[in-house]
């Protein structure tokens, strides 16, 4: 049976330094994919939306791989992937202090031989053994980062905004302006772990301020 090894095929995206944060860039990789928005007021972790979209996620990634190892023609076992989180405002700028302006997206990545129609039997799978309103969000996806810039975050969430700072001064240091959606990847499981030892890489794409403004006088 052929072994497809993510974790260390894309070992400089997810083992971070938590001292300095480092620039990557992030080639389009696939995932399976749920959107959603917290309800005004309400937390992460007290919506049932986001805890189900959790479920129907993982769900779907142990289902594709058991459906990948038992394939008769070209069987394939690869690990199942950590949970990544892109966090934006339907309002306008992230902002870390304001939960009821946030929009999601979760997402486990996927190896290049898991198709729409694999994906779409493994759905039906999971809807005949435990049903659930958030497998009907759950899609297959390409997402392209490009260039960005990381840390490693070990400690509880809710002191994410100092690492994030840290990003935020790194990025002016050297000359990137930040875009796009605020990417987390949750490497530990608040269930188990106790807070101050939660590992979660932080994660901003960017790009250099000097094309930036070029591109803008262009524009004008």
């Amino acid at each position: 049976m052929q072994k497809i090894d993510l974790r260390k095929q894309w070992k400089h995206l997810y083992s971070p330094s938590s001292k300095t944060p480092e620039v990557v860039d992030v080639p389009t990789l696939q995932f399976v994919v749920v959107d959603g928005q917290l309800v005004p007021g309400e937390l992460p972790g007290e919506s049932a939306q986001f805890q189900e979209a959790i479920q129907a996620l993982y769900g779907a990634a142990y289902t594709l791989k058991f459906m990948s190892k038992q394939r008769k023609e070209n069987p394939i076992d690869f690990p199942v992937m950590a949970l990544e989180g892109l966090w934006w405002s339907a309002t306008g700028a992230f902002d870390f202090n304001r939960p009821a302006d946030w929009c999601w997206r979760l997402m486990i990545m996927q190896p290049e031989h898991i198709t729409q129609e694999t994906l779409q039997q493994a759905l039906e799978q999971l809807e005949r053994k435990k049903p659930s309103p958030a497998l009907g969000k759950v899609n297959l996806v390409e997402f392209s980062e490009g260039l960005s810039i990381q840390i490693m975050h070990i400690g509880p969430y809710a002191e994410e905004p100092a690492t994030i700072a840290r990003l935020h001064a790194f990025a002016d240091e050297h000359g990137y302006r930040l875009r796009g959606q605020h990417h987390e990847i949750y490497l530990g499981d608040p269930r188990r772990a106790a807070p101050e030892r939660l590992k979660t890489i932080l994660r901003l794409p960017v790009e250099p301020a000097l094309e930036q403004a070029t591109a803008a006088r262009k524009k004008a």
